[in-house]
């Protein structure tokens, strides 16, 4: 039987933690950034961590 990959689009936008979690960027950080507070953008650079509802549908993207 083949091998199972991963989705390409998942590889390159999540990455698991130690502890199992998901871990995601912030979207909105790219580009326009000239109307968006200080503090706003900030905060967009901080990863954060996928919620529970969407940790499922992810870790069979990437085969976890």
């Amino acid at each position: 039987m083949p091998k199972v990959k991963t989705k390409s689009l998942a590889k390159k936008r999540f990455s698991v933690t130690g502890t199992g979690k998901i871990k995601r960027k912030h979207a909105f950080k790219s580009h326009i950034l000239t109307k968006k507070s200080t503090k706003r953008k900030r905060n967009l650079t901080h990863a954060g961590l996928v919620d529970k509802s969407d940790e499922r549908r992810i870790k069979l993207m990437l085969n976890l």
